[in-house]
């Protein structure tokens, strides 16, 4: 395998990176929001897989990557599938770390809500969250992944930032840690449609196999 990087909006992702095993760069995308006619970019998103997850995934097999984007029950099933994931995500257009902290906690809170399934746990999770940004400032190109192990139900957020140590935490609300999943993974709920679409064709790709 070559080890083009993938381009994705200017900004390269390595098409594999090696967690406690190699993962796979199966979808990309941005998040953006449109003003006034103009599209102004927040974040460059690169969804790294665990082969083994196309093996839960069969039963879609020789859908096409338009149908598997407009069926959540396919991203339900994505999600859940045992199997390592890892988000990593690049910001384009500069923000204050509060400003994601707060945007991915009302998400997976209104989420968590919706199910009701936002209890004091899950609050004390987000706080932790939103803390761990809230002194961060994300200039262009800082990192920031979402390490989902296939063996727990949580998650490692990190921060890295040209020039300054990665700082990292581990969140372990099984519940917060679906719904984050589900923020950037959930089908045509998901923040980054472009994400989902890409994902949906490479996946359909492979499981026609």
């Amino acid at each position: 395998m070559g080890s083009e990087m993938v381009m994705v909006d200017e900004i390269p992702f390595p098409p594999e990176v090696t967690t406690t095993k190699p993962l796979s760069l199966l979808g990309h995308g941005i998040t953006d929001i449109e003003i006034h006619f103009l599209q102004i970019k927040f974040t460059a998103i690169g969804v790294y897989l665990d082969a083994e997850v196309v093996g839960h995934l069969q039963q879609w097999k020789g859908k096409s990557g338009k149908d598997l984007a407009e069926d959540d029950d396919f991203f339900e099933a994505l999600i859940s599938a045992p199997g390592e994931k890892l988000l990593r995500v690049v910001v384009i257009k500069e923000i204050k770390g509060s400003q994601y902290g707060v945007q991915l906690e009302s998400a997976v809170r209104d989420r968590l809500a919706a199910d009701d399934k936002y209890e004091e746990e899950e609050e004390a999770a987000l706080e932790q969250i939103v803390e761990f940004f809230q002194s961060k400032y994300f200039k262009k190109d800082c990192i920031i992944t979402f390490h989902f192990p296939a063996s727990s139900a949580s998650v490692e957020i990190a921060f890295a930032s040209e020039g300054k140590e990665e700082s990292k935490i581990k969140v372990e609300n099984a519940n917060v840690v679906e719904m984050i999943k589900k923020w950037y993974l959930g089908g045509t709920r998901g923040v980054s449609p472009s994400t989902i679409s890409c994902l949906a064709n490479n996946l359909s790709a492979k499981l026609s196999k």
